[in-house]
């Protein structure tokens, strides 16, 4: 075997056999990039990948202290990738300065890793089962793709929704400087959605992006917030700035004229909203509309007169005199 690969790719069919690699192998200066497929990894001697930028480890069992040892040793590497790495808990990549780009993928009954501490990496996908995966440290994350993949009929993952629902608001929390966030297909699989917005132009066209992207919504409460969002008027400035025209960009495909201010909302403004809602769901069965009446030119009792009737959706219209912190809503 020639010492001086730039690129490998070593499949060894024995994810449970170790098989011991020789010293060698682990001190080539010369890998760039590596690819290791179904193989307990035990490095024995001191890992040296002093030129390894890219790292794929798939169907490998592994320990934090393995993976340790291979981290410490790939000072340079930019791209790491782990498929199914049975064993691995915790994996501590901030020494890794260079790291930029990490991929985890944990299919069905994989279990690691369980923690993630990677606070140089500027993008992470994480395809994971139910099983918890924590984001501990991605502080300096600007692009994120996350996606759950649920086994419904798996015996050997017994799971409950409430464990899952936190695990997510739990990373997602890590994930609040990302510049762009994207959610797999079993994000949108959701039935039930609250949603806490303003009704005016800026919001309709990612509302029904939304709703177009939720095939499975069945009950949706809009929850009409006025305060705590961001000003129209610093989306037209963005928009300028893109040297893009607000009036084309916020034209509503219908022709409607929406309101521009969050706090100059008339009734036909909430029927076009919920016209919106029913014509981008399919199976929605109940809609509930709740309006803060502080801010409110108008009477509910107005609207209803002009809601849709022909619909096999049930809609609650209401308001509240209420004041509710933004947490509330």
């Amino acid at each position: 075997m020639s010492h001086n690969f730039e690129n490998l790719s070593l499949d060894l069919c024995s994810p449970y056999e170790e098989f011991k690699l020789p010293d060698f192998f682990y001190n080539s200066s010369s890998f760039k990039q590596l690819k290791i497929y179904s193989h307990k990894i035990v490095p024995y001697c001191t890992v040296s990948w002093t030129s390894l930028q890219k790292l794929s480890l798939r169907f490998c069992r592994l320990s934090d202290e393995s993976m340790a040892k291979i981290i410490s040793g790939c000072p340079v590497i930019e791209n790491l990738t782990l498929y199914d790495c049975y064993k691995l808990k915790v994996l501590d990549l901030s020494k890794s300065l260079r790291l930029r780009t990490l991929v985890v993928n944990r299919n069905m009954g994989a279990r690691g890793p369980r923690q993630i501490v990677a606070p140089h990496i500027h993008c992470l996908r994480l395809l994971h089962s139910q099983s918890s995966c924590t984001l501990v440290d991605v502080a300096s994350l600007t692009e994120a793709k996350l996606d759950i993949c649920y086994a419904l009929n798996n015996p050997y993952l017994k799971f409950k929704a409430e464990h899952l629902q936190v695990m997510v608001l739990k990373n997602l929390a890590k994930l609040q400087n990302a510049e762009k966030l994207t959610f797999g297909g079993n994000f949108v699989k959701v039935k039930s959605l609250t949603l806490d917005t303003v009704i005016c132009q800026y919001v309709i066209p990612g509302v029904e992006r939304l709703l177009q992207n939720s095939p499975d919504l069945e009950k949706l409460i809009v929850r009409g917030r006025i305060y705590n969002s961001m000003p129209g008027e610093h989306l037209d400035q963005y928009l300028k700035l893109k040297s893009l025209s607000p009036d084309q960009c916020w034209r509503s495909k219908d022709g409607f004229a929406w309101n521009k201010s969050r706090l100059n909302v008339q009734p036909k403004h909430v029927t076009s909203f919920v016209e919106l809602v029913l014509k981008n769901t399919e199976k929605l069965h109940k809609m509930v509309v709740l309006l803060d009446e502080r801010y409110l030119t108008f009477e509910i009792e107005d609207v209803i007169p002009t809601l849709p009737h022909n619909s096999n959706v049930t809609i609650v219209l209401s308001s509240t005199n209420k004041p509710m912190a933004s947490e509330e809503w």
